[in-house]
């Protein structure tokens, strides 16, 4: 399964998430998060089927990928 979409490169970041007031109570902090791209199944013009990201979903950029 993709983890990346194959149009941006949009891939997987992490990041923390933790509001400055829950960093200044003595609140036990866990470590940072893997987040991943919202990947969806589109079809291509050729009609092979790809997995990509709703943001490039959303802007018709699988109609004219070169792929």
């Amino acid at each position: 399964m993709a983890k990346s979409c194959p149009i941006c490169e949009k891939g997987t970041r992490i990041g923390g998430g933790y509001s400055n007031r829950t960093r200044a109570t003595q609140f036990n902090p866990t470590g940072k998060r893997r987040r991943r791209p919202n990947l969806q199944w589109a079809k291509l013009p050729s009609g092979k089927r790809v997995q990509i990201c709703t943001r490039c979903l959303k802007a018709n950029k699988h109609l004219t990928a070169k792929m």
